[in-house]
């Protein structure tokens, strides 16, 4: 969570601040032995995110709403300390979900260039972008690919380029969509079924596109493992709010590649400070509802 505005002011009965807003803990030192704050633990993980100058991003909100800053960089504390995903996962969630969002491109250029600060690769950001071209829209996605050419232009030490997809010439229609059918049925599994036998009878052309272009094409390209497309995929459809039925799908999906139990609920959770605390709770009650089917198939 990220947007653009000084430091803000921040004070505790131990913590003076600067004229910058920064704790000054020069004046402390027989404090040096206390527990972090919830404010330092959360600004020593926005500065792994947001590198050299984290609070950057918060800039301008000093003399406005100086103790959103402040819940901002405890946020990070709250969720982002938490066990259950790595920074590099948090970073991809939050590409997907703001992508798919199409309304917060400062605050997607902040998680891009913080997806790059913890060791993402140029080649994940481009293919998750790319990936919510399935739930977005390919306007979306548009979007969020300019700003990714922009966070990748100003990174003088990011050596990278891509390299066009060789264009299958010789597969058929018949081919594509087989091979679409066979990644739908292995990350989705029954829950992919369903979804294809609810189409079949009003809309067949349509199910056909649906695992050509969203299974052949994107789930099917290299780049970006399934888990993480999946997890992209929970996050997405949690921030958007309005897919209840195809979360529950790739919640099935990303635990038959892979994921735990808590990956999705950590997916969720952190989506209540982009999407806000109804979609981070409607996504829990999909994810409630997920579990207890599947634990009832495993009894």
């Amino acid at each position: 969570m990220s947007g653009t505005a000084p430091q803000p002011e921040h004070s505790s009965p131990t913590t003076e601040t600067t004229q910058t807003g920064q704790p000054d803990h020069a004046d402390h030192a027989d404090h040096a032995d206390r527990p972090a704050s919830r404010y330092d633990r959360g600004l020593a993980l926005l500065g792994q995110v947001g590198g050299t100058d984290p609070t950057r991003a918060l800039a301008g909100l000093a003399d406005t709403a100086p103790d959103l800053a402040r819940l901002t960089i405890e946020f990070y504390a709250d969720i982002y300390s938490r066990p259950g995903l790595t920074l590099p996962q948090r970073q991809i969630i939050n590409i997907a979900a703001l992508t798919a969002l199409g309304t917060a491109a400062p605050q997607l250029r902040f998680h891009i260039d913080g997806a790059l600060n913890v060791g993402v690769g140029p080649t994940e950001i481009v293919e998750v972008i790319m990936h919510m071209s399935v739930y977005a829209g390919v306007p979306a996605t548009l979007n969020g690919l300019a700003v990714a050419k922009a966070a990748f232009a100003d990174r003088t030490d990011l050596d990278w380029s891509p390299t066009a997809s060789p264009i299958e010439e010789q597969e058929s229609a018949e081919q594509r969509y087989n091979r679409g059918l066979d990644a739908l049925q292995a990350i989705d599994g029954r829950a992919g079924d369903q979804v294809m036998a609810s189409l079949a009878p009003i809309s067949p052309d349509f199910a056909r596109l649906l695992v050509g272009f969203a299974f052949a094409d994107i789930y099917s390209r290299p780049g970006l493992d399934l888990k993480s497309r999946e997890l992209a995929t929970v996050a997405a459809c949690t921030a958007l709010g309005t897919a209840a039925a195809q979360l529950r799908v790739h919640l099935h999906g990303l635990l038959n590649v892979g994921g735990t139990r808590e990956e999705p609920v950590e997916a969720i959770m952190q989506m209540a400070g982009y999407a806000g605390f109804p979609a981070a709770l409607n996504g829990i009650a999909a994810a409630r509802e997920v579990f207890a089917e599947r634990a009832g198939a495993e009894g």
